[in-house]
């Protein structure tokens, strides 16, 4: 991997960025010298030994807990998802996770592909007949084969250093009994009519049915006795394993086989099974996490790193591409152009996303060279009117840019004579409200570091509330066949097959600078994510901020592409702005073609670690959007 040397900006804040003139940013020789920090709504993180951030509190006490027992940043991370699976931290242990996972022992960075697949009997075919033109946004239709467990396991026998025992015990803590966050009760509160609809989730998270009432309070122990079960019967078909001679990876594989093969397997098909879910024996067995290569791109001598087709991160390496073509800094911070110029990138590379992504173990083939080559891209910027939005941009041919021709060539040309006419009309306040809820369905994130060179991004996700959950696994179901489409018109690539992975927004990041690895960073927010962290790295790179104030910068968000979510529809031009932004870069806006809406907290919930190998510290950020922070030492 050859990295060009760049300069790093000289660090200055958000406020003194959009004071000063484009030509006042300088450069310094440290990423973190000479700065005057701005006071930050959260103090930013700072460690030399370790550091572990995630979406709740608790379960970042859960990363540190297993680095002060001696473990790694992967071991740790492995512990944070634990944690947060079983708070339903917008996440649950039937979910997925992905991650990138950089080892210093290799000096690679390595996929982690957790996502779950399609079960048997789930085709087009099969949701046309009960009256879907997507699979079903709750419930048992919408769950995919468990991934989290697999996930977290492969990850924790390839890279970690601890037992599974030592990883779950804070989670089998959690499960045994936790004081319930006001955030995660009021969640359950809201859905609890949902939540009937199931047997076995009435009964995990209602408490208090027929009061009032019914979720538990905030601050109430909420304890899950059956996922306390599952949990330890994973660390005991480990102990087993161990006290039979087995090596410590070939234990943690024990507990996997016990989990999606014996009797955990056995109960979670038969508690599906009996809630009219399609998940099988067989489909459990034969589903297996995966080890990839990530996919990457250079911006400006910064190599930046991305998980595969099955997710959305390329658009984040395709945004980068596209806007290497225009000078961001000469237009200054969150200024008209900078915004329009960002949110018409992105509208290029999300309507290539909704086109050309999908599994990429599954014909046809995604066109994955042409849509990151650097030519295309130049292409695509050259169609960006710097004057007006264009509410139909499309997906362009990223083909001839890989010598080959687009096997959809028709209806490609279909969809862009049609474009737009499948898109929501215009939606009044409460309606676009709604219609920004699902789209920025939530998740988590989690990153970790450590002083050996481990460093860690990871979003998991899948089995949110209002969960279906399986028996009495306490295991809440995945509902990522949403993201699936049934039509191929709409994304070729993406049609849902039996065994096949919907492509998700789930998108860790990492970067390297300077041969070395730099930033780890990630945020929940269904599509929004790579929205969010876009401007999070180009916030670092471009104006110099800390990671905590660019996890705090204001962002905006585009609803320009297809949601990945429910009805899968879009809102041309519309873009959620902070409060913040001046009056004359809204009068702007509106002149080149959008409608505002405005939020207080527009950041999204970024979590981020940089590397300062200058000092030999790690610098950590955690948005004050949500309730996301971090612990280090």
């Amino acid at each position: 991997m050859k990295i060009r040397h760049i300069a790093p900006a000289l660090l200055v804040t958000a406020a003194t960025l959009m004071s000063q003139p484009p030509d006042a940013l300088g450069q310094s020789a440290s990423p973190i010298a000479n700065q005057s920090l701005a006071k930050t709504q959260k103090p930013p993180l700072y460690g030399s030994h370790w550091m572990a951030i995630t979406g709740k509190p608790l379960a970042a006490t859960a990363g540190a807990m297993i680095f002060q027992r001696g473990g790694n940043a992967v071991d740790a991370a492995c512990a944070m998802i634990a944690a947060t699976s079983t708070m339903w931290d917008t996440l649950s242990w039937g979910g997925e996770t992905q991650a990138l996972v950089y080892d210093p022992r290799s000096k690679k960075v390595i996929a982690i592909n957790g996502l779950g697949v399609a079960p048997t009997g789930a085709t087009p075919a099969f949701y046309r007949a009960k009256g879907h033109e997507y699979p079903p946004e709750y419930g048992p239709l919408a769950a995919l084969t468990p991934g989290t467990p697999g996930g977290l396991m492969l990850m924790l026998e390839e890279y970690g250093t601890l037992s599974l025992a030592e990883v779950l015990a804070p989670a089998i803590e959690l499960a045994d009994g936790y004081a319930i966050d006001a955030e995660t009760a009021d969640k359950i509160e809201k859905f609890k009519d949902k939540l009937k609809e199931w047997p076995y989730s009435k009964q995990v998270f209602l408490p208090h049915l027929g009061e009032a009432r019914e979720a538990p309070h905030a601050g109430e122990i909420f304890r899950q006795p059956e996922l306390a079960a599952t949990l330890r019967r994973m660390v005991e078909a480990e102990g087993q394993a161990l006290a039979a001679g087995k090596s410590r990876k070939d234990a943690i594989h024990a507990a996997y086989e016990r989990f999606y093969s014996g009797d955990i397997a056995q109960e979670f098909v038969r508690g599906v099974k009996e809630q009219g879910g399609l998940i099988t024996l067989e489909d459990l067995a034969n589903w297996r996490p995966l080890l990839e290569e990530p996919l990457h791109t250079n911006y400006r001598g910064v190599d930046v790193y991305k998980l595969d087709t099955w997710t959305q991160g390329p658009v984040l390496l395709q945004s980068l591409n596209i806007l290497e073509n225009f000078d961001l800094r000469a237009m200054g911070y969150n200024s008209a152009s900078y915004i329009h110029t960002l949110y018409q990138a992105m509208n290029l590379a999300f309507a290539d996303r909704d086109f050309y992504y999908g599994d990429p173990y599954f014909p046809p083939q995604e066109p994955r060279m042409g849509l990151l080559s650097k030519e295309y891209a130049k292409a695509r910027a050259a169609t960006i009117d710097p004057a007006r939005n264009d509410a139909h941009a499309g997906p362009g041919d990223p083909y001839p840019f890989q010598g080959g021709t687009n096997p959809y060539g028709k209806m490609l040309e279909k969809l862009r004579t049609g474009a737009g006419a499948a898109q929501t009309a215009n939606l009044d306040a409460p309606q676009f409200a709604q219609f920004q809820q699902g789209f920025k369905s939530g998740t988590t994130s989690v990153v970790a570091a450590d002083a050996a060179g481990w460093l860690v991004s990871v979003t998991p996700s899948g089995g949110w509330i209002p969960a279906t959950i399986a028996g009495r696994t306490g295991v809440g179901l995945s509902q990522r066949m949403q993201s699936f489409v049934l039509e191929p018109s709409t994304n070729p690539y993406n049609v849902l097959e039996p065994g096949k992975r919907p492509r998700v927004t789930l998108t860790p990041s990492m970067a390297f600078k300077d041969g070395l690895p730099w930033l780890a960073f990630a945020v929940q927010g269904g599509d929004t994510q790579d929205q969010n962290l876009l401007q999070f790295f180009l916030n670092v790179l471009e104006f110099g901020m800390t990671p905590q104030e660019a996890s705090e910068a204001a962002n905006f968000n585009s609803f320009q592409m297809r949601s990945s979510f429910d009805d899968h529809k879009s809102q041309p031009g519309r873009i959620v702005l902070s409060d913040q932004v001046p009056q004359w870069v809204r009068k702007e806006l509106v002149k080149r073609g959008y409608r505002l809406e405005y939020e207080s907290r527009s950041s999204g919930p970024i979590n981020a670690i940089m590397l300062d190998h200058q000092h030999g510290s790690i610098w950590g950020g955690s948005s004050n959007h949500g309730e996301d922070y971090g612990v280090a030492w």
